[in-house]
């Protein structure tokens, strides 16, 4: 009746991005024996990582034989199941394909949790996520919707699918934010909106500042933070062009005093600290079929009121009252609703709750043990 050992591949801290920050909360919180492999790019930057002694092998995302060698590990190794954390852009080949060999050459019960489900694939997308679910023992989402999406689109046997939400840090509800601004250098009853995690451009915060324009002439001193820095990924290819961009229209929009830039990646305990100073939340991203977001996730765990587009994920999590949606870049409805909700605590605070209630099906130690639960399962019936 062991706790059963796992060997968990992903992207891993010191690399910044939300799967490596996911997978070490997972792990942190996995009631059992672990290791890691971690993928990294072929870079400098990324054979230069230090890692903590629980990586056991550094997986190099565009060299095919690293994933023979991690095929072996798993099989010759003392480890009961294998977890893979799939995202496209971790693997090498087109659309990540290389990650198929290395799962057909698995000889131990594997569970795959997808980061990214497309809603329409083309053919070649279609053929490399079916057969990293053919080749899965179980594959996990992280919502209801990527489990109808994978039923839907992919025809993946249902039987195979587990829902195990995006998991969450536990945190106390706080009743007064005015501490939380104070100790970020705030003033204490200063009405404050945030967006947070790694820039992108499908994070479309232009659409929010067009309508702070109208915002601020009925809450003048309103502060919107946009906590996070490019995206590594993104930064390679194109710098830090969507900031500049921001930052242009900040000054032409004439909301230099109402916008800030904290331009920096968060670790978990700074950002929960800043979660604590905002009285909104928006996730105003563009793509409609994004079927999980980490930093939507953690508002709702953090008993933010959250304001988001009505993306696959943001429907299903701020379902019942947990949250307000705004329809796609009509800023009319974003800025007369942001002014409603700063004007009426007592909606505010019944939305805050109902997201608050739900998030503790969500907080890491649930989520670690839900793993755990699945890796029995699947042993059992080896």
């Amino acid at each position: 009746n062991t706790i059963p050992r796992v060997l968990f591949l992903g992207s891993y801290p010191p690399r910044k991005c939300g799967l490596a920050t996911f997978l070490a909360d997972l792990t942190e919180n996995y009631p059992g024996p672990y290791d890691v492999i971690a993928v990294d790019e072929s870079t400098a930057e990324g054979s230069s990582r230090n890692y903590t002694d629980k990586v056991i092998f550094r997986l190099n995302q565009t060299n095919s034989d690293s994933y023979y060698t991690v095929a072996d590990i798993v099989n010759s190794g003392a480890y009961d199941v294998f977890n893979l954390q799939h995202e496209f852009s971790l693997f090498g080949g087109m659309y990540g394909e290389y990650v198929i060999k290395l799962l057909a050459s698995i000889r131990k019960p594997v569970i795959t949790t997808l980061h990214t489900i497309v809603l329409k694939p083309n053919n070649f997308l279609m053929s490399v996520m079916r057969s990293v679910c053919a080749t899965s023992s179980r594959v996990v989402v992280l919502s209801n919707g990527g489990r109808q999406l994978l039923i839907d689109v992919y025809g993946v046997d249902e039987k195979k699918i587990s829902v195990v939400p995006h998991g969450v840090p536990d945190s106390k509800f706080s009743h007064s934010l005015a501490d939380a601004k104070v100790s970020l250098g705030f003033e204490e009853n200063i009405p404050m909106m945030a967006t947070f995690g790694l820039l992108h451009r499908n994070k479309n915060i232009q659409f929010p500042l067009k309508a702070m324009q109208t915002i601020v002439k009925s809450i003048p001193n309103v502060m919107y933070l946009i906590i996070g820095q490019t995206h590594p990924q993104v930064q390679l290819y194109e710098g830090d062009s969507y900031v500049h961009e921001l930052e242009n229209n900040i000054t032409a929009f004439g909301l230099t005093k109402n916008v800030r830039f904290v331009n920096k990646y968060m670790h978990d305990d700074e950002l929960i600290a800043y979660l604590g100073a905002v009285d909104i939340v928006l996730t105003p991203y563009n793509s409609v079929d994004q079927y999980v977001s980490g930093a939507l996730s953690w508002a709702v765990g953090a008993g933010k009121c959250v304001i988001s587009t009505p993306y696959l994920y943001a429907t299903e999590l701020l379902d019942n009252g947990r949250g307000f949606l705004t329809p796609f870049n009509d800023t009319a409805h974003l800025s007369s609703l942001i002014i409603k909700l700063f004007q009426d605590t007592k909606v505010r605070d019944r939305a805050r709750r109902n997201a608050y209630d739900f998030g503790r099906n969500m907080i890491w130690p649930t989520i670690g043990a839900k793993i755990e639960e699945i890796s029995r399962d699947l042993i059992s019936s080896a």
